[in-house]
């Protein structure tokens, strides 16, 4: 069993009532009680965190609670060879939360006689220079404010360097060829949500392990960024939490209100900024007083909503009058699919352009459910020109896409895959609409296939949009483990008219491609006529 007193202050202030705390952070100190304070292989160094806190408190400001018992597990080590527990960190909360300001004191710490490291670099990287530079500049005027420090540090705009221990502070952006290759104790991550994929993160922790007590810290609020790094981290956090991976060595605080409806009490608005909590210092009284404001104001403008519930909340809202479906309702299609063998299907197509993507796919009804098995063609000369802001060469290998390095892409491609699937499943109509079908018309109708058209794919839009709504919000929709699919429809634009109609557009005409959603709506307009439920074919029922 080991102890700390600032680990012990925060568990006593949410058990005694004092403080409120969500989800994710009531399962953390679950976990830790459960998994890491009951050890005796490791030790809180009390030295080092009084040291941190008073070096924090002089030069930058009073920490609060929860700030003093994050900093606590920076400095858990293992007894055998004193290296660090947890060599990274998770800090995600509401704007204004506390941050940059902690991340700020512990860069300069950390560089300091008093962390003792020698050459303990720190990267501090964003998606611009002016987010990379917020703690950068932070440290930079301290040092400047006080004669001190400035004895101590040497700066410049572009790094700060620690004299007695030379260790050197910078910041980047997050483009990965920027690095120079600075042999980092630590790396600072800041808006995360930003991030698309692990490129930049891969290319800044290559620097790691050269110096003792390597640590990495992953800051920021939630964002719109889906299927991103920000999401995989989350998954991986609540692994962590749920016990589910116990030698992870993540330390993951987060920050958020647990249901939409808790935004209208702001007694719950300290379960995503912590700094809420009472007592309030002067800061934290300004800022609560900001966001009151902000708040009041959606009465008059709900279209900020969505930034206020993001930013303010840590809670992404998506505003269903625009979109198909919550991220949550379009991550519930994630489960297996049940046995489609020899099951009837329609086939879905859709084949706007020849020169960037082709989708094609599947549909089943089993029960309730509707079972989406899709692919897609995606031509490279196309990804060549506009960079996608999504993992395709990933989801080419997961088998999800096909690249083709073709000057268009070639008709056989979706003909063999249609003749494919036939021999697994009882196919025999495709449905797509009218553009470009010519094209694949013929190569289809000399494989057997009977073709449907759809002469105004945009009027069954309005037609089906309440069936599709309501088959999300049941989880009536399966894809499997379809990273593509659920991208194709999160990027569905709904559209409504003045009529009232709606319709299913793209967010982003060029980099957000919604193919294989409307392959499914093509398909999903004539299911019922073609899907009989629990009607199976058997190969040994059919006349040759």
């Amino acid at each position: 069993m080991i102890l700390n007193k600032y680990v012990d202050n925060y568990i006593d202030l949410y058990e005694s009532g004092k403080i409120k705390l969500n989800k994710e952070r009531i399962m953390l100190i679950d976990y830790l009680q459960e998994h890491v304070l009951i050890r005796d292989d490791i030790y809180f160094d009390d030295e080092l965190i009084d040291n941190f806190i008073k070096f924090a408190e002089k030069w930058y400001f009073p920490l609060a609670p929860f700030q003093k018992f994050i900093s606590a597990f920076v400095f858990l080590f293992h007894k055998e060879d004193n290296a660090v527990f947890y060599e990274q960190f998770l800090i995600m909360m509401a704007r204004g939360g506390g941050k940059n300001g902690l991340i700020s004191a512990l860069s300069h710490f950390f560089i300091s006689p008093l962390h003792g490291i020698q050459r303990y670099n720190i990267s501090i990287v964003a998606n611009n220079e002016k987010q990379a530079k917020v703690s950068f500049r932070e440290v930079y005027e301290t040092i400047e404010s006080h004669e001190l420090l400035g004895d101590m540090f040497y700066r410049s705009k572009v790094e700060i360097t620690g004299n007695d221990t030379k260790s050197v502070m910078q910041y980047h952006t997050s483009n990965a060829g920027s690095k120079d290759g600075l042999r980092d104790g630590c790396v600072i991550y800041d808006e995360i949500h930003r991030y698309e994929n692990f490129d930049v993160v891969n290319v800044f922790s290559s620097g790691l392990g050269k110096v003792p007590n390597a640590r990495e810290f992953f800051i920021g609020t939630d964002g719109y960024v889906r299927e991103g790094f920000l999401d995989k981290m989350k998954e991986r956090a609540m692994n962590i939490l749920e016990g589910k991976d116990l030698d992870d060595p993540l330390f993951p605080f987060i920050c958020k209100i647990d249901d939409p409806k808790e935004v209208d009490n702001p007694d719950f608005w300290e379960k995503a900024n912590p700094m809420f909590s009472e007592p309030r210092c002067t800061y934290a009284k300004g800022l609560f007083k900001k966001v009151l404001t902000q708040f009041k104001q959606l009465a008059n403008n709900p279209s900020n909503r969505e930034e206020f519930m993001t930013k303010r909340m840590n809670l992404p809202e998506v505003d269903l009058a625009k979109s198909v479906a919550s991220w949550e309702d379009i991550l519930s299609t994630n489960r297996p699919f049940p046995d489609l063998s020899h099951r009837t299907c329609v086939g879905g197509l859709d084949f706007a352009s020849i020169k960037d993507f082709a989708a094609v796919g599947l549909l089943f009804k089993v029960g309730e459910d509707y079972a989406w098995k899709s692919h897609s063609f995606v031509r490279k000369g196309f990804l060549d020109t506009v960079k996608l802001k999504v993992p395709i060469k990933e989801w080419e290998r997961l088998g999800h896409l096909t690249i083709v390095d073709e000057p268009v892409i070639d008709i056989r491609h979706i003909v063999n895959w249609f003749v494919e699937m036939r021999e697994q499943y009882g196919l025999t109509k495709i449905v797509a609409d009218t553009f470009r079908l010519d094209l694949v018309r013929t190569a289809l109708e000399a494989e057997g296939f009977e073709l449907e058209f759809i002469r105004n794919p945009k009027a069954i839009h309005s037609l089906l949009a309440p069936r599709v709504e309501t088959l999300f919000a049941k989880s009536n929709i399966i894809f499997d483990d379809n990273p593509l699919m659920r991208w194709y429809t999160n990027n569905v634009y709904v559209h409504i008219k003045k009529d009232g109609n709606k319709e299913y557009l793209k967010k982003d005409e060029f980099r957000r491609k919604t193919d294989g959603f409307q392959a499914f709506i093509h398909s999903l307009f004539k299911a019922d006529e073609i899907l009989v439920d629990n009607m199976d074919f058997f190969l040994d029922d059919i006349e040759f």
